[in-house]
């Protein structure tokens, strides 16, 4: 019997190690292991900037959005259809970083995590911030570490 049990949790955590070995390596930049409802969220989420999907985008984020320093928040849903291209585009080109980048957890609050992406002189200094809400993750700021 303790043989059986010592092989059952032997197995569990050689299956835990692989799993955690696998996650990078499925997603590029990836730097979160375990977190499965991050990991589906994050795909959602880039699968939606990339294709331009704006309602999905929406639905995907929590408001007041903030931004960066000196620029107005998005209170609502269509100012967010109104204002995409500035969250999105104008600083970073988020459907191309977000092909090679993934979440970086916070290491202060595992409620939040963060993606940086290159500005248009290659810095990483715009980021892209997400924190768990009762409803889920959700897209909650941007901002531009240069302002």
């Amino acid at each position: 019997m303790k043989k059986t049990i010592i092989l059952y949790l032997l197995f569990g955590l050689l299956s835990g190690a692989a799993a955690a070995e696998a996650a990078p390596a499925s997603m590029p930049g990836f730097a979160i292991q375990g977190d499965e409802a991050v990991r589906v969220f994050w795909q959602k989420f880039k699968a939606a900037v990339t294709s331009g999907n704006k309602t999905e985008v929406a639905s995907l984020s929590k408001f007041p959005i903030g931004m960066s320093y000196g620029v107005a928040s998005i209170r609502n849903k269509s100012q967010f259809l109104r204002r995409y291209r500035e969250v999105f585009n104008e600083q970073s080109n988020a459907a191309q970083c977000f092909a090679s980048k993934g979440p970086e957890m916070d290491a202060e609050n595992p409620k939040r995590f963060t993606v940086a992406c290159p500005d248009s002189a290659g810095n990483e200094v715009v980021i892209y911030q997400f924190e768990r809400t009762r409803t889920g993750w959700k897209f909650v700021s941007l901002d531009n570490l240069n302002e």
